[in-house]
């Protein structure tokens, strides 16, 4: 009996393991069409999420195809969306450092944008994800590169203030209770300085 249970065991693994490669190579099939056919991709990227029984990796891949075709398409409302929807895989569906790599890259790719009022949703967005994740490393370099991306566009007037609110939040970051400076985390410190 008890040989019974470790084969009905590795079976259910083997199966498992076996719908994982499909979806790997669903998702592999659907990106070598991502600069003739677009709007193919985005149908078979969706297809490759709905193939997921729970959010795992390679629905995040996909979604992370599907933003950055959509950011290339001018389609910012639906890549919002989407994007939105990705974030919800960086509490549970994939690894920390893995989700920092990505999301990162994904912000560094919209920050080409000059539509400021999507751009700054898209920031907007990613900080309050990474507030409730408690992913306190990830939320300043984010917030740090939001103050950048103000300041590199030299927006000035309503962008000046903008880059104010950023570099006070960085602040308050950095501070112990009491209001002083938190010298464990020089380096972000030193980082708004130069912000600064």
């Amino acid at each position: 009996m008890s040989d019974e249970e470790d084969y009905g065991f590795e079976y259910s693994e083997d199966e498992e393991e076996a719908e994982d490669v499909e979806i790997e190579n669903k998702y592999y099939e659907a990106k070598r069409s991502i600069e003739s056919d677009p709007g193919l991709t985005l149908r078979e990227m969706d297809a490759v999420i709905e193939m997921e029984q729970e959010q795992g990796q390679w629905g995040f891949k996909a979604l992370k195809q599907i933003v950055k075709i959509l950011f290339r398409r001018g389609q910012y409302d639906e890549m919002l969306k989407r994007y939105k929807e990705m974030l919800t895989y960086v509490k549970s569906a994939v690894t920390r450092n893995y989700s920092e790599k990505k999301i990162n890259s994904i912000l560094e790719y919209v920050s080409q944008s000059q539509e400021l009022s999507h751009l700054e949703k898209f920031y907007e967005m990613t900080l309050e994800v990474l507030r409730e994740a408690k992913n306190e490393r990830l939320w300043f370099n984010t917030k740090l590169k939001l103050g950048k991306l103000w300041f590199d566009m030299k927006v000035f007037g309503r962008g000046n203030a903008k880059l104010e609110k950023v570099l006070k939040e960085l602040h308050k970051s950095c501070q112990r209770e009491d209001g002083s400076d938190d010298l464990k985390k020089g380096t972000q410190l030193l980082e708004i300085y130069a912000l600064e």
